[in-house]
C-alpha cells in the first residue's frame, strides 16, 4: 500500500490486516472450541417457556396450579376399536395394558390419571335407599358377557359418556396430567425436567406403535400440549435437510454470481462458521433448540450470505485497479466495514426488540439470533476479507469485474430512471396508494391468534390434527377448555351466594356462541339434589339450605373444588381456540366478573389450554405495535448516526415501513394470524431489509459527493452494488422459499413471509429509495457538506 493509503487506513483496518496470521489462527481455535459445544446442543423446550408467565391469566393459573393439576399441562389418549364396541374382553384388556403403560411413563402425574380402569372414575345412582356408587371398572378382568353387561350399566350411570367414553361407544379416553419436573426414579431427591421430545417418542413407540401393531383392530389417537410440541420437535429435526438444500442452492447461485470457486467457498465457509459459533454460544449460555429457535441458524446463514456477497462484490470491483488481493481486501474493508456494522446492528435490534414479548421461547429466539448476527461481524466482516486477502479472486472474475466497470449496462440505466424527475413521482404515488390500501385492508382483516382448529402449527392433514379431529367428532367435550377460577374464603366455595353466582356464569356461557358447555361444582350439586328427591327434574336446582349444599358437593369428583373449599373452577368447553372464540369467551367472563366480584367472591381468568392461548394472544396484540415502533426508531437512529442526514434516514426507513404494511396485508389475505410464530417475522424483515438500503445509500452518497447529479449517481450505484443487492435478495428468497414444503405449518408460513419480505425489501431499496431521494436529497448540499469536511 502507498504511504497515503496507509495513513488513510482506519485503526480497525490496521489492527486486522497487520495481524492477519494471528486473526486466522484465533478464528480457527475459536471455531474448533465452539464447534465442540455446538455438537452438544439438543432440542429443548418446556411448558413454562411457551407461555407468558407475567400475564395476569397465567399468574392466576400458576397460583392455583396444585389445585388445577388435571387442567394444566396434560394429554388425552383415545383408544378406538374399529370393529365392535368397547364392551368386549379384547378391548378392556388392551385398555388396561395401555393404562398401565402410561402410568409408568416419566413425568406423568399418576394421582390425576383418569380412565375406565382408574378408581377415581366412578358411577352413581339413586335408589330407594339413597345414593349408591363405585368404580366403573370394579373387576380385575372382564371375561364373560355378564361382567361386560355390568360394565355397560356402570358406564351409563357414570356420566362420562361424551367425556371419557365416546358417544358411539367405540373408544374411550385416558386423561394424563403431566409434571414439568418429576422425581428421578434413581434418586428421589433429584428433580428431572420433562423432555417433550423423548416423551412424545415414548408415546409413539410404547403406546401407539406397540398396541396398534399387536392388534390391527385397535387405533390410538393422542392430543395435548406435550404431544404437539413433540411432533413439532420431530418435524423440525428435518430442518437439517432444508439447510442442506439452502446450502446447495446458495452455492450454485454464488458461483454463478462470482464466477470464482475460491470466493464462493470463502463466503459459504465463513457463513457456516457464523452458524457454528451461534450454536456453540447458545449452548454455552445454557440454551437448547426449541421449535422456534431451530429456525435461527437459517436466518443467520441468510444474513451472513447477504453481507458476504457485498464483500465479495466490493473486493472484485477493487481488484480491477489493485495490485494485490491484500490491497483489494483492505480497500473493501475500509469502504464497507462501517455500513456493514450499522446494518448488522440494525439486524440485532430487530431481534432484541422481541424481548418485549413476555414468552420464554421468544426470549431465547431473540437472544440466540442477536448472538448470531453479532458473530457475523467477526466472520463475514473481518474473517472473510482476511481469507480473500490470502486466496485472492480468480483472474476470470477480476476480468469480468473490469469489463463491467467500463461497459454500459442498459438494464441498470433504465432502472436508474426511477430517480428521474418525471418517473420518481409516479413511483412514490404507486407506493403510497399500495401502502394506504394495504394498511386499511390489514387493519380490517388481520387477527391475533390462531384462525384454524386443532394445532395450526401443524398441517391440517398431520397425524396430530387428524387425532384432534377424531376426538372432536366422537366426544361431546372439546379439547379446548377455558377455566375460570372462583375464589372464596376457606369453606365458602359451597355457600349459596357462591353457588348462585357460579350458576349465573354457567347460564351465560352456555348461551354464548362458540361454547359447547360449562361444568362446575354447581352442575354436580344440582344432579345430587335431584337424586336426593327421587330424581324429579323439578328438584334439579340449588337449595338455599346450606346443609343440603354441603351434602351435594360431598359427592363431587376430584378437581371440582380444592381441599379448603376456597377454589371452585368452572370448566368452559369451547368449539375451538380460534382468536375470535377466545376473545368472545374471555370478554364475557370479564364482564361477568366486573358485575359479580365482591370482597368474598372473585372470578378470575384463566387456566386450561384456551386460557393460555387467550393470554398469549393478549401479549402478542399488545406487543405488535411496540415492537415495530422500537425497531423503526432504532433503525432510524442508526441510519441518522451513520449518514448524519434526516432525508437519508427517511429514504432508507420508508421502504421498510411499506414492506411491513404489505407483509401484514399478505398475512390477512392468506388467513395467517398474528401469533408467536409469525410476529417475529415482521421484526426480522425490518432488521434484515435495512441492509439493502444502507449499502445502496452509502454508495449513492459516495457518487453524490463527487459532484454527480442524482440520476447518473444512482446509475453508478447500480453498476457497483445494484447487482449484489439484486442477487442477495433473490438468493435469500430462494433459500427460505423451500420452507413452504415443510411438514410444520408455522415454518412454512415463516418461509413464505420471509421470502415475501426479502424480495419486497430489495425492490423497495432499488426503486422507492432513489425515488424518495429525488424529493428529499439535494446533491448540492451533499457536495457542500463534503467540501466543508475537506476544508476543516
Amino acid at each position: 500500500m502507498s504511504q497515503f493509503e496507509n495513513e488513510d487506513a482506519t485503526f480497525m483496518e490496521r489492527l486486522v490486516f497487520n495481524n492477519r496470521l494471528f486473526v486466522v489462527v484465533a478464528f480457527t481455535v475459536i471455531t474448533l472450541v465452539l464447534g465442540y459445544f455446538a455438537a452438544q446442543i439438543r432440542p429443548d423446550t418446556s411448558f413454562t417457556k411457551m407461555i407468558p408467565l407475567e400475564h395476569p391469566y397465567i399468574v392466576n393459573m400458576l397460583e392455583h396450579q396444585d389445585d388445577l393439576a388435571s387442567l394444566g399441562n396434560s394429554i388425552r389418549i383415545a383408544v378406538e376399536i374399529k370393529e365392535g364396541d368397547i364392551f368386549t374382553t379384547e378391548y378392556m384388556e388392551t385398555l388396561k395394558r395401555i393404562n398401565d403403560e402410561v402410568f409408568f411413563l416419566p413425568g406423568v402425574n399418576r394421582s390425576g390419571l383418569r380412565s375406565l380402569w382408574t378408581p377415581n372414575v366412578r358411577w352413581t345412582e339413586v335408589t330407594e335407599y339413597g345414593f349408591d356408587g363405585g368404580p366403573v371398572a370394579n373387576r380385575p378382568a372382564y371375561l364373560n358377557d355378564e361382567d361386560l353387561e355390568e360394565l355397560r350399566v356402570n358406564v351409563l350411570k357414570s356420566g362420562e359418556i361424551g367425556r371419557l367414553v365416546a358417544n358411539n361407544f367405540k373408544s374411550t379416553i385416558i386423561e394424563v396430567p403431566l409434571q414439568e419436573f418429576y422425581p428421578n426414579p434413581e434418586d428421589q431427591s433429584e428433580l428431572l425436567r420433562l423432555d417433550y421430545g423423548d416423551f412424545s417418542q415414548q408415546l409413539e413407540e410404547k403406546i401407539r406403535d406397540q398396541f396398534q401393531n399387536e392388534n390391527p383392530n385397535i387405533e390410538v389417537h393422542i392430543v395435548g400440549f406435550a404431544k404437539k410440541v413433540g411432533d413439532l420437535i420431530e418435524g423440525l429435526t428435518a430442518v437439517v435437510a432444508f439447510f442442506g438444500i439452502a446450502f446447495v442452492i446458495t452455492f450454485v447461485l454464488l458461483f454463478w454470481f462470482t464466477r470464482c470457486i475460491r470466493s464462493t467457498v470463502a463466503v459459504l465457509m465463513t457463513t457456516v462458521i457464523a452458524v457454528i459459533w451461534q450454536l456453540g454460544l447458545m449452548r454455552l449460555v445454557g440454551f437448547g433448540l426449541d421449535p422456534y429457535s431451530m429456525l435461527v441458524p437459517f436466518l443467520i446463514f441468510a444474513i451472513g450470505i447477504s453481507h458476504g456477497v457485498q464483500k465479495i462484490n466490493g473486493i472484485a470491483l477493487q481488484s480491477s485497479d489493485a495490485d494485490t488481493a491484500l490491497l483489494a481486501a483492505r480497500r473493501t474493508f475500509r469502504q464497507l466495514f462501517l455500513p456493514g456494522m450499522i446494518a448488522i446492528l440494525a439486524d440485532a435490534v430487530g431481534f432484541i426488540t422481541l424481548l418485549v414479548i413476555d414468552i420464554g421461547v421468544i426470549h431465547e429466539l431473540a437472544i440466540g439470533a442477536s448472538i448470531g448476527v453479532g458473530v457475523i461481524v467477526f466472520t463475514n466482516l473481518i474473517m472473510l476479507p482476511v481469507t480473500i486477502s490470502y486466496l485472492g479472486i480468480s483472474k476470470k472474475a477480476v476480468a469480468r469485474s473490469k469489463e463491467d466497470a467500463v461497459r454500459d449496462h442498459p438494464f441498470w440505466r433504465k432502472m436508474a430512471y426511477v430517480a428521474h424527475p418525471k418517473v420518481a413521482p409516479i413511483v412514490v404515488i404507486v407506493a403510497l396508494v399500495a401502502g394506504v390500501g394495504c394498511f386499511f385492508y390489514q387493519k380490517a382483516n388481520i387477527q391475533v391468534g390462531d384462525l384454524d382448529p386443532g394445532a395450526p402449527e401443524l398441517r391440517p392433514d398431520s397425524r396430530y390434527n387428524l387425532d384432534n379431529d377424531f376426538i372432536i367428532r366422537n366426544y361431546s367435550t372439546s379439547s379446548d377448555i377455558l377455566v375460570v377460577m372462583v375464589e372464596t374464603p376457606p369453606e365458602m366455595c359451597s355457600s349459596y351466594e357462591t353457588m348462585e353466582a357460579i350458576d349465573q356464569l354457567e347460564w351465560r356461557m352456555n348461551n354464548l356462541p362458540g361454547v359447547q358447555s360449562a361444568v362446575s361444582l354447581v352442575t354436580v350439586a344440582k344432579q345430587v339434589i335431584m337424586g336426593n328427591n327421587e330424581g324429579n327434574l323439578k328438584w334439579q336446582t340449588l337449595s338455599r339450605n346450606q346443609d343440603n349444599l354441603n351434602n351435594a358437593i360431598s359427592r363431587a369428583p376430584d378437581g371440582m373444588f380444592n381441599a379448603s373449599c376456597s377454589l371452585a373452577p368452572v370448566m368452559i368447553y369451547l368449539n375451538d381456540h380460534k382468536a375470535e372464540t377466545l376473545k368472545r369467551a374471555t370478554a364475557a367472563v370479564e364482564d361477568f366478573a366486573e358485575e359479580y366480584n365482591t370482597e368474598n367472591l372473585t372470578f378470575k381468568l384463566a387456566a386450561g389450554n384456551a386460557g393460555i392461548e387467550a393470554a398469549t394472544n393478549d401479549v402478542i396484540s399488545s406487543s405488535e405495535l411496540l415492537i415495530l415502533a422500537l425497531v423503526y426508531i432504532w433503525v432510524a437512529v442508526m441510519c441518522y448516526a451513520t449518514f448524519r442526514s434526516l432525508p437519508a434516514t427517511i429514504c432508507i426507513v420508508l421502504p421498510l415501513v411499506l414492506t411491513s404494511v404489505l407483509g401484514n396485508a399478505l398475512m390477512a389475505f392468506l388467513g395467517i394470524g398474528m401469533k408467536v410464530a409469525t410476529l417475529p417475522v415482521i421484526a426480522l424483515g425490518v432488521g434484515v431489509g435495512v441492509d439493502y438500503g444502507i449499502y445502496i445509500y452509502s454508495r449513492l452518497e459516495t457518487f453524490l459527493r463527487q459532484g454527480m447529479p442524482l440520476q447518473p449517481a444512482y446509475y453508478e450505484t447500480l453498476r457497483s452494488t445494484g447487482r449484489a443487492v439484486l442477487f442477495t435478495g433473490l438468493c435469500l428468497a430462494i433459500g427460505v422459499v423451500t420452507w413452504v414444503f415443510s411438514a410444520i405449518k408455522f415454518q412454512a408460513d415463516m418461509g413464505l413471509m420471509l421470502t415475501f419480505m426479502f424480495l419486497v425489501n430489495m425492490i423497495g431499496a432499488l426503486l422507492l429509495l432513489p425515488a424518495l431521494a429525488r424529493f428529499l436529497i439535494d446533491p448540492a448540499k451533499v457536495r457542500a457538506k463534503e467540501a466543508s469536511k475537506l476544508t476543516h
